[in-house]
């Protein structure tokens, strides 16, 4: 019987963190919408990101980095944080990843100017590294991530794109759900209220952690080939 009360009680010690878990991102999440300015400008909202605090990453951060193109953007591309070069400039996809992006969206014959930029979390997160003075790059938390959606939510409000992109399993779990996994379901369209076409692939950071360079070479080409399906679902959105 004494076993049997422990491991209940234990059973209700876990559901009791789970729900302070859930209600204390939920709070978190209801200050950042709080600070998001109800029909404001997409410059006045990025005004208004650069001083949140509804989470602690901000401490550690130079700044916030919010999302970068026009209003009239047809694309958005959604990362998961913005990472060292980011963080300094204060401008997403800067750094090598970014540059990486670049080259892969102008294979996909994707104007650069058709394109809006963002990511699911707008701090960079970092540990510093054992030796030297490097920061390396920490994966945000769920709690993080809710944090910063109500940004993201004015961004797709205000840009209104018809090819929503998410970069990396952060940012399609984030928008598109947990349980979504894009080693099965990149370059597919996504039904999704979000926008009238979705798809997900991989960060290209991913590509820069490759082996070698045959395994890079390989990689960049299915990321070509996704953003080519973004591409496509644009002409036909047009047409």
């Amino acid at each position: 019987m004494l076993s049997r009360s422990i491991r209940t009680g234990e059973s209700t010690s876990r559901k009791s963190r789970r729900i302070t878990e859930h209600d204390s991102t939920d709070s978190v999440a209801a200050r950042a919408a709080e600070r998001v300015p109800p029909r404001a400008t997409l410059a006045a909202v990025s005004r208004a990101a650069s001083t949140c605090r509804a989470c602690e990453l901000w401490k550690a951060a130079t700044q916030t980095v919010f999302g970068e193109g026009s209003t009239k953007a047809q694309v958005m591309l959604v990362g998961e944080q913005p990472g060292d070069q980011e963080d300094r400039m204060g401008r997403p996809f800067v750094g090598p990843a970014g540059r990486l992006l670049d080259q892969a969206l102008a294979e996909a014959e994707i104007e650069r100017s058709e394109v809006y930029v963002t990511n699911v979390v707008k701090h960079f997160k970092w540990a510093p590294a054992e030796r030297g003075k490097r920061r390396i790059h920490k994966k945000p938390r769920y709690s993080e991530i809710q944090a910063c959606r109500p940004w993201l939510d004015a961004e797709l409000e205000r840009v209104k794109p018809e090819v929503l992109v998410c970069l990396g399993a952060s940012a399609a779990q984030a928008l598109l759900g947990k349980d979504f996994r894009v080693s099965r379901q990149r370059g597919q369209l996504i039904q999704s209220p979000l926008a009238p076409h979705v798809i997900a692939t991989v960060h290209p950071s991913s590509i820069l952690r490759a082996q070698d360079d045959e395994s890079r070479h390989q990689q960049l080409e299915a990321f070509v080939q996704d953003l080519r399906q973004v591409a496509r679902a644009l002409k036909r959105s047009v047409h």
